[in-house]
């Protein structure tokens, strides 16, 4: 249990310390774009071979299948409704936002001025309830992790370098709409807290169930990711670091894919 929390107060401490960054600081878009494809590619050696993987040893393929597909949906349906709250009010005039609404980094930018959508302070609660959709059963696959041996350090490294990015652009929208930064700081708080217990609930509850039930919240996991980085983070890195990003991608591939042999 203590490494457990350990593990959960790593993780999610990014969070913390990304709000802090977005309501203090301005950086450039292409310094956004580095850390989201970053992310992006830590993420995807975690969904692969910390996530999906797993669930295939434990469930079997048609089990872990289904529950990919299943988070993947969850997701997208969720985002979907997420990027609409992020969008303009009716009457109001629509501003063209590539990738996803929610992600919206004009308001943590330099080099742009804050969209509608960020100066309504939708993007950034929106955001903010993207990164506890995804997150908590990522952080409760992360808990499974530590019981079962693998280490976790790859699903660690990419929760935390995603959830920072995440959480510097959702608080700068949010001090954009006027948002004092005590609630910001405590909006952020409280999601780091709860995915704090999905770690704890992951290495406690979840260690002793069956193989076959605690492969469907890996799947599930694993789904949620691979619908984010198709909907979310990838398209809005490259809007702003173009095929730049591509190294950066690859950076975060292999370190996570390092820290996943460790």
């Amino acid at each position: 249990m203590p490494q457990a929390l350990l593990f959960g107060a790593v993780a999610s401490s990014a969070l913390i310390v990304g709000a802090l960054v977005g309501m203090r600081f301005e950086l450039p878009k292409r310094v956004l774009a580095i850390l989201l494809s970053f992310a992006a590619g830590a993420l995807v050696t975690a969904l692969a071979f910390e996530l999906f993987e797993d669930a295939y040893e434990m469930g079997g393929i048609w089990r872990a299948a289904i529950g990919l597909l299943v988070g993947a949906l969850v997701f997208t349906l969720l985002s979907a409704l997420l990027d609409r709250a992020a969008q303009p009010g009716k009457g109001a005039p629509a501003d063209e936002v590539a990738g996803s609404a929610k992600l919206d980094t004009d308001a943590a930018a330099t080099d742009a001025r804050a969209s509608k959508a960020s100066t309504r302070g939708t993007a950034g609660l929106a955001l903010l309830a993207a990164v506890t959709l995804d997150g908590v059963p990522e952080n409760v696959a992360l808990g499974v992790s530590l019981t079962e041996g693998s280490g976790g350090l790859a699903l660690l490294a990419a929760i935390f370098v995603s959830n920072l990015p995440e959480a510097l652009v959702g608080a700068s929208s949010m001090k954009e709409q006027g948002m004092s930064g005590r609630k910001v700081l405590g909006l952020w708080s409280v999601c780091a807290l709860l995915l704090v217990g999905a770690v704890v609930l992951g290495a406690g509850p979840l260690a002793s169930a069956e193989a076959e039930t605690i492969s469907l919240p890996l799947a599930f996991a694993a789904g949620a990711v691979i619908a984010s980085l198709a909907d979310t983070l990838m398209p809005e890195a490259y809007e702003h670091g173009g095929p730049a990003v591509a190294m950066s991608t690859a950076a975060g591939f292999v370190l996570s894919f390092v820290l996943s042999l460790a």
